[in-house]
């Protein structure tokens, strides 16, 4: 059987999808997984397994778009606005 870990779970905010990021050890071996499921409305779901180079590049480039405009869209957690 299959072992599934769930690593991460949330909403985009902005089109409301359920975005959930799975560990997926297969048992028939091979190397674990990355697995996106991302649920849209209701029923829908988008499914895809990534290898860990893979998820490794994706993460590096979304990081590199999203940091600085991250960092300009919102004050650091620990800073108090009034």
């Amino acid at each position: 059987m299959d072992q599934i870990t769930s690593l991460l779970k949330f909403r985009n905010p902005y089109g409301n999808q359920e975005i959930e990021l799975q560990q997926v050890v297969y048992a028939a071996g091979g190397t674990p997984m990355m697995r996106l499921r991302i649920r849209e409305r209701g029923a829908r779901f988008t499914i895809f397994d990534v290898d860990p180079i893979t998820a490794q590049h994706w993460a590096e480039a979304m990081l590199a778009w999203a940091r600085p405009l991250a960092e300009q869209a919102a004050p650091p957690a620990n800073e108090v606005t009034e």
